[in-house]
């Protein structure tokens, strides 16, 4: 079974719907397979909360900062 992409119009809807902004600021679609969509406001990028790849990538980022940090003491 072939995987329909989303179009440039799809994703604009998704990222507009405030239905997708839990709090306002936390972006969660389990439609949008990115897994850093672009943030709402000011520009750059965020997590999408609802992507299994994306929290794993984030908690990844998490314990490399708290290994550096404990390894710098």
């Amino acid at each position: 079974m072939k995987k329909i992409e989303p179009t440039e119009l799809q994703l604009k809807q998704w990222h507009d719907d405030s239905k997708n902004w839990k709090l306002g600021i936390f972006y969660f679609n389990r439609m949008d397979r990115r897994v850093f969509p672009p943030k709402r406001f000011y520009g750059g990028w965020t997590v999408n909360f609802a992507n299994p790849i994306s929290m794993i990538v984030l908690l990844a980022l998490l314990i490399c900062i708290v290994a550096i940090k404990y390894s710098i003491q």
